[in-house]
């Protein structure tokens, strides 16, 4: 499955979230510096739909906040983690 996705490294906390455009939104801790927060991301979108980190791969955006990645997952899986974050930013 393809996320086209927007990160901001640098964050106080690591949270997924949809804007109001309805685009989905990384926050990470990590800096942007040497390629530390694409490693973060890596392992935190790994945590978030708990697969191995080798299941999620960085296609496009490498020095770009706007990233295409790679995640090998079901739809079901997706939709999943999809409506556990719609529910975390109604609270």
């Amino acid at each position: 499955m393809t996320l086209y996705l927007k990160v901001k490294p640098g964050s106080r906390v690591d949270q997924l979230v949809y804007d109001a455009a309805g685009q989905l939104n990384a926050k990470i801790r990590a800096p942007a510096q040497d390629g530390r927060a694409n490693a973060y991301l890596v392992e935190f979108l790994a945590k978030q739909f708990d697969i191995a980190k080798s299941n999620v791969t960085i296609v496009a955006g490498f020095t770009n906040p706007h990233k295409r990645i790679e995640v090998d997952v079901t739809e079901d899986e997706f939709t999943r983690l999809r409506e556990k974050i719609v529910e975390q930013n109604r609270l």
